[in-house]
């Protein structure tokens, strides 16, 4: 999964085609290039009906709060939305929702780093790689994005040459115009083949198609920087059918040059697709492509865990703490925060660590759907009701359902989803312990 830093200069108008391009490249990352992996592993090569379902689901999110960012510009987007759609407690619940969501994405992101890394150094602990990472990525925020934004774009466009990179490699090896290749290509075109775990496998496989969308909504953000604002729809659409035909035109070439049983969580599918006596540097090339990738999604997310923090503690739904800057410039109390978030992550990978890239994944992608239901849950409360949006929205939260209750039906995703509901739960009893505290308060000025 991706992100793209929402605050990038903010007086610059942009074109529709220009979104459609900064969604691209800001939403491809370590949920897509690794987390693919984990969803063939568990859903065969039907997973291309699940990436296919997931962007229909992610487009309906998408229309949803880029017509709620035209119609009621906020500064809290879709915490704002939900809060001026049902209350108080929805913005609570929503702000919180979203910033655990980016906690566990970075814990994500950063166990995948740490994979990506060990394609080298084997002998090596995760949790080293992990910390190394982490820290670096905190260091970048705490000292701001200035520099790094630039830095951003030439990443985004090393993600892109890295897949075109891959598409024309992947086509050249099921050609035989590279040979040595490690594995025989074949296409999965029998029903067995094509759904080797059956209609429950490729249903406990959506909810990790769905995280390789994730970032749409600090696109749905950036709708507000368009010349014209009424194209953010026509934006969306365009990125993710773009998105779509990338991720599955991709992994259906992976599943046609990788045996099932090769594909799993530690490496990434593309890696192995491109293993050939042949090509040996390529892989090397592609795994350091990824990890640059992969780095600059983290550090994007962690920018924008920091600024969800600060919004929160400037509206009263956390410790005002955290809204302070030290030297009235470096947001150390909200990184000291999430810093935590990390170790823990960092920790996990030392008493799981052939198990916590799947736990920390599924659990990040549920939450994120839980704050999409927020989403569009509250565009039917502040939109202008109609027939067709009506039905998108009640597709888009069946889509989400769908993927929610289907990461239940594998061992692999189902420690994540009891994660998910406990963070849930607990945010759900600091929402009720915040909201009386402030209806008591009421009473006692009246």
């Amino acid at each position: 999964m991706g992100k793209s830093s929402a605050g990038n200069q903010k007086d610059q108008k942009l074109k529709w085609w220009q979104l459609s391009l900064l969604g691209v490249a800001g939403t491809i990352g370590t949920g897509y290039f690794l987390g693919s992996s984990l969803a063939i592993s568990i859903g065969g090569p039907a997973v291309l009906i699940a990436y296919f379902l997931a962007a229909v689901g992610t487009y309906v999110v998408f229309d949803a709060l880029s017509r709620m960012t035209a119609d009621h510009p906020e500064e809290g987007s879709f915490r704002s939305y939900a809060q001026k759609a049902f209350g108080n407690w929805a913005g609570f619940g929503s702000g919180w929702v979203y910033w655990f969501s980016e906690l566990l994405i970075n814990g994500s992101q950063l166990t995948a780093l740490s994979i990506f890394a060990r394609f080298w150094f084997p002998q090596v602990p995760m949790w080293i790689f992990a910390a190394g990472f982490g820290l670096l990525g905190l260091v970048i925020v705490f000292f701001g994005n200035k520099g790094f934004d630039r830095v951003e774009n030439v990443l985004a466009i090393i993600k892109i040459a890295a897949l075109v990179m891959f598409l024309v490699l992947a086509v050249a090896l099921l050609a035989g115009w590279i040979e040595g290749g490690k594995y025989n290509p074949k296409f999965p075109l029998s029903y067995k083949n094509f759904f080797p775990t059956g209609g429950i496998g490729l249903w406990s496989s959506f909810i990790f198609a769905f995280y390789a969308y994730g970032g749409i909504e600090v696109l749905g953000i950036m709708s507000n920087r368009l010349q014209n604002p009424e194209e953010a729809p026509k934006a969306g659409k365009v990125m993710l059918i773009t998105l779509a035909a990338v991720y599955v035109l991709s992994i259906g070439l992976a599943v046609s040059m990788v045996p099932l049983s090769a594909f799993n969580p530690k490496e990434s599918p593309f890696v192995l697709a491109l293993s050939s006596d042949h090509l040996a540097f390529v892989p090397h090339l592609f795994n350091g492509v990824l990890i640059i990738a992969g780095f600059s999604t983290m550090t994007a997310s962690l920018y924008a865990e920091t600024s969800m923090m600060i919004t929160l503690a400037q509206k009263g739904d956390a410790p005002t703490l955290f809204s302070r800057k030290w030297k009235d410039k470096y947001p150390l109390y909200a990184l000291s925060l999430i810093s935590v978030g990390l170790i823990s992550a960092i920790v996990l990978s030392v008493l799981l660590p052939g198990k916590v890239y799947e736990y920390i994944t599924t659990a990040a992608g549920l939450m994120l759907l839980y704050n999409w239901c927020f989403i569009l849950l509250s565009s039917g409360k502040l939109l202008e009701s109609s027939t067709s949006s009506n039905i998108k929205r009640w597709i888009g939260l069946l889509l989400i359902a769908l993927a929610v209750v289907g990461a239940f039906f594998h061992k692999l995703s189902r420690p994540g989803v009891y994660i998910s509901l406990l963070l849930v739960l607990l945010i759900a009893i600091c929402d009720l312990i915040v909201q009386w505290v402030r209806r008591k308060k009421t009473k006692k000025s009246r």
